[in-house]
């Protein structure tokens, strides 16, 4: 696995890599290094080729190493270049516990009862990655870190309506049990791939919750933190472009895997960059 940071964050494809590219030299390797480690403690759950247990002691490993980083003392480089950005830009440290804590959940469970349960998940997997990267970006109002926390929430549901056959197929159901039974629509029937009025109401309700998240957001980001904030700005727009691509296909998301084109990303990140850039 590379342990250049820049590398891990290009090689993942994300929307994340197109968005914070036009971010200043400082900022943008701030961002890969960051992106790096959240990338790199994603993947210790996502590794299906080990056990659980053996998953477990890679998370428990990677806390301990990333406390030796604040030292200057892990043996990865990474973790010991990112306490020199969590210190060049007083980033707090809980968001990174926080994530770990979150991945450990992947592990815990993979049945979600009610919303509540699963926003809670999602704000331990990707709200906290906002709040690191707004401490990067920079920001003069508080409501920034509600904006952080709301799009995070949105994107994660986001991602969750995307991959809703992928995680099926690793025994995970991140939509919440009492909307199925709401919607009369059974783990049997996600775990068929059966396609019906019943699912798309199902996935429709979430959609709105991601919508409703993404609504927060906007109103969380005050004027004057909006021209440090084009990078999340840029990312906010992808996200809301693949929501409108899963919603115009219907919720269909078991026939194929739907996308946003790294064209389309390149393009929302320099026109969002442009637009901020004249504007602001």
């Amino acid at each position: 696995m590379p342990e250049n940071a820049k590398q891990i964050a290009k090689e993942s494809k994300s929307s994340f890599y197109y968005a914070f590219n036009l971010l200043p030299e400082d900022k943008r390797e701030a961002m890969n290094t960051v992106y790096a480690f959240c990338r790199k403690t994603d993947d210790i759950v996502d590794e299906n080729n080990d056990s659980f247990d053996l998953r477990y002691e890679k998370l428990r490993k990677w806390r301990i190493e990333l406390e030796k980083g604040f030292h200057g003392i892990s043996e990865y480089p990474l973790l010991n270049k990112l306490a020199g950005i969590i210190k060049q830009f007083n980033i707090p440290v809980e968001p990174f516990y926080e994530l770990i804590i979150g991945m450990e959940m992947d592990l815990q469970k993979n049945r979600y009862l009610k919303f509540d349960d699963l926003a809670q998940y999602c704000y331990r997997v990707a709200s906290t990655v906002g709040l690191m990267c707004i401490e990067i970006f920079g920001y003069k109002n508080k409501s920034t870190k509600d904006y952080a926390v709301n799009l995070g929430l949105a994107m994660q549901l986001t991602n969750i309506l995307r991959d809703v056959k992928i995680d099926a197929e690793q025994g995970r159901i991140y939509l919440p049990a009492e909307d199925l039974q709401l919607h009369n629509y059974s783990e049997d029937d996600l775990k068929k791939y059966i396609y019906n009025d019943k699912f798309v109401s199902l996935m429709s309700l979430e959609a709105n919750r991601a919508k409703e998240y993404f609504r927060k957001a906007n109103d969380s980001l005050d004027f004057d933190d909006k021209p440090s904030m084009f990078a999340a700005r840029a990312m906010q727009h992808i996200y809301e472009k693949l929501l409108r691509k899963i919603e115009v296909q219907n919720y269909n998301v078991f026939d194929e895997k739907i996308s946003v084109s790294k064209f389309e990303k390149v393009g929302i990140s320099i026109g969002v960059w442009a637009k901020y850039s004249l504007v602001y």
